[in-house]
């Protein structure tokens, strides 16, 4: 076979000298695989220093049935040797159903090897055994223009092959100085710290600064019936993947993704996140009755309010003010079937307590043009799921909120996912609450439309997170953060909050949670909401530090929409306009101004220019932001 010396700057750290060899289609990153360990450059810098692969399996049980020498399949990757290497490059591009652009080009070179078990070590298998049939072993490696990625694939063999995974051996070594911004769980808040010292285990995705000024993340991709990964500290300045538990699979069978992406500027990292979708299969169609010449025709996107009061009067109020304002859904939160968390509620009916019936209320929503979403807790969906979906397809339903769902081990992760499948077949869509976190599944769900994994406003996070979170929590996938406006707890300003229609993506947006119907009295600036769209043609990161600052350029058809937000100080950021195609546009502009006399101290301002042209500069006040709405101008 033939061996390729890899040739970097040997003198920043010990890498990989004889490898297998793969760098991106524009040359920026080169991954070195040398047995069980690689190395990875971006910029002809060393990103990851010589790191391990492999995966933990342990199989007692497996071989007594089998009468294979125990200890075979312990230690899988201690004598794997490689036999043999694919090479190939794609380049296609495919268009989303919705997103946060209109298409995504798919580009990567792709590196298979091929391992068996070697003769030697604690892996040596009996005379008359053919090792092929039970130790085989693919690393799939892939290396885009935005990111490196890698897998773990189980060959389909003769006997079905079953695996106990225990672990992975899978780390990433860092230069010594590397910070993280570390989050212990999906809904916690995060904490800049060393890899060193204090550290239990990270979530996904995980946001890094190298000591030489670059950004990387660590993320998972493709997560569907595994088991989670996070990231704990092996030693000093490496992190080894964390799985949540163990795992049983049947080969032919392919681990999730790890991926690797890195950029000179934090919003790199934003502007390349689609990657997460290309890592993730296309959507299959659909061919029930129900979608018979529809096929994911039925999905639909859009802007939500939750209806505090559930009652007749408060729904319809409800469903009353999303016609009025322009919201296209109105939801039901915990408490229409009953209390959540008793095994005794029943959420194939309305509660006796409450004074509607479901029928009248999607039939109400209906003829208003507003659709209806209920949440149901996992409790009931464990329960009831395969008889609820048919009967909220014939209510009407548009969607479900699941609530406290059970995340981490591989038997919940299957169910959930499966859970999300069965939704397909009765036209509902998905939005899955609590500490779940996306791996981009909504390329293959294009119904599931978003999810909270996220510290939004049901916990008031200051302005800091806010703007720590599009560099981390929203590199992996939508989050449904619940935008709030009036409510008193809300530590930030108005400005700051109207911005994240624009800075954050969920392409199911909830406004004004946990305020009532007509809230607003016609403020000027909520024409932001009303006129930014959930899901955009285009999107630009123009500029940002996370925790800092974040300003976010997104398209819809010619109007692009743009939101600044900075942390808890004040900050002059300047709003650059060659982004946009050439022409004349008018601008109208919400920001912060705590001189005027009015409830939400926010002014609004109209201005014209041209592209290209001069840039925009504005003062933010602390814990806060500004909105901005460009229109072209016909000639």
């Amino acid at each position: 076979m033939k061996r390729i010396f890899l040739c970097v700057f040997v003198s920043l750290c010990s890498l990989c000298i004889h490898a297998q060899q793969l760098s991106s289609p524009d040359g920026k990153y080169t991954i070195a695989v040398d047995g069980m360990t690689y190395c990875i450059t971006y910029n002809n810098k060393v990103l990851i220093e010589k790191s391990q692969l492999g995966i933990d399996i342990d199989n007692r049980l497996f071989e007594s049935a089998l009468a294979v020498p125990r200890g075979a399949y312990k230690n899988w990757c201690a004598d794997l040797e490689l036999k043999g290497e694919e090479r190939s490059s794609v380049d296609t591009t495919w268009i989303p159903l919705y997103g946060e652009n209109g298409s995504i080009r798919d580009h990567y070179n792709q590196l298979v090897l091929h391992y068996e078990k070697g003769s030697n070590g604690q892996g040596t298998v009996s005379e008359g055994y053919d090792k092929r049939k039970y130790y085989a072993m693919d690393i799939i490696v892939r290396a885009y223009n935005e990111g490196i990625a890698f897998r773990y694939h189980f060959p389909e063999t003769a006997n079905s092959l079953f695996l106990h995974i225990t672990g992975e051996q899978t780390s990433f070594s860092f230069p010594d100085g590397t910070i993280a911004w570390y989050e212990e769980w999906a809904q916690g808040p995060y904490d800049k710290r060393p890899l060193k010292g204090e550290w239990f285990e990270s979530e996904r995705p995980l946001l890094l600064q190298l000591p030489t000024g670059e950004y990387a993340v660590l993320l998972e991709a493709q997560m569907k019936d595994y088991t989670r990964g996070k990231f704990r500290l092996k030693k000093d300045n490496e992190l080894q993947v964390a799985l949540y538990d163990c795992a049983d699979i049947i080969s032919p069978y392919d681990t999730p993704w790890r991926v690797i992406m890195a950029g000179e500027r934090a919003v790199d990292l934003i502007n390349h996140k689609d990657l997460v979708l290309n890592l993730n299969a296309p959507a299959e169609e659909l061919s029930t009755p129900l979608h018979t010449g529809r096929g994911w025709g039925w999905v639909s996107p859009g802007k939500a309010f939750r209806s505090g009061k559930l009652t007749k009067e408060g729904i319809m109020k409800s469903i009353d003010y999303c016609k009025e304002f322009g919201f296209d859904y109105v939801e039901l939160d915990a408490g229409w079937y009953g209390p959540e968390g008793k095994v005794s509620s029943d959420a194939t009916k309305v509660a006796d307590t409450r004074d509607f019936t479901m029928p009248e209320i999607c039939a109400y929503a209906k003829n208003k043009g507003v659709g209806v979403w209920v949440y149901v807790n996992q409790r009931a969906l464990y329960r009831q799921l395969d008889e609820i979906l048919p009967l909220y397809h014939q209510w009407g339903i548009s969607g479900i909120k699941f609530g406290f769902v059970q995340i981490g081990n591989q038997q919940w992760t299957t169910w959930l996912h499966d859970a999300v499948e069965k939704c397909a077949k009765y036209q509902i869509m998905v939005d899955i609450h609590d500490e779940y976190r996306p791996t981009g599944l909504s390329r293959s769900y294009p119904h599931l439309l978003t999810q909270e994994g996220i510290m939004g406003n049901e916990e008031m996070p200051d302005a800091t997170h806010n703007v720590t979170l599009p560099f981390t929590r929203y590199l992996c996938g939508p989050g449904d953060y619940t935008l709030c406006y009036f409510n008193s707890r809300v530590k930030n300003t108005k400005g700051h909050q109207l911005a994240m229609a624009a800075v954050y993506y969920s392409p199911l947006q909830f406004y004004f949670w946990y305020d009532n119907p007509y809230v607003d009295k016609g403020e000027t600036e909520l024409q932001f909401w009303k006129d930014c769209p959930t899901v955009f043609d285009e999107s630009i990161a123009l500029d940002g530090i996370p925790g800092e600052y974040i300003v976010q350029a997104r398209r819809s058809g010619q109007d692009w929409f743009v939101g600044a937000m900075t942390n808890t100080e004040g900050r002059s950021i300047t709003i650059p306009t060659d982004f946009l195609p050439k022409g004349k546009y008018a601008v109208e502009i919400y920001n912060d101004d705590p001189s005027l006399n009015t409830r939400t101290k926010v002014k609004s301002e109209k201005i014209t220019l041209k592209s290209p042209g001069k840039s925009i500069t504005l003062q933010l006040q602390p814990s806060g932001g500004a909105a901005l709405h460009f229109k072209p101008i016909a000639k």
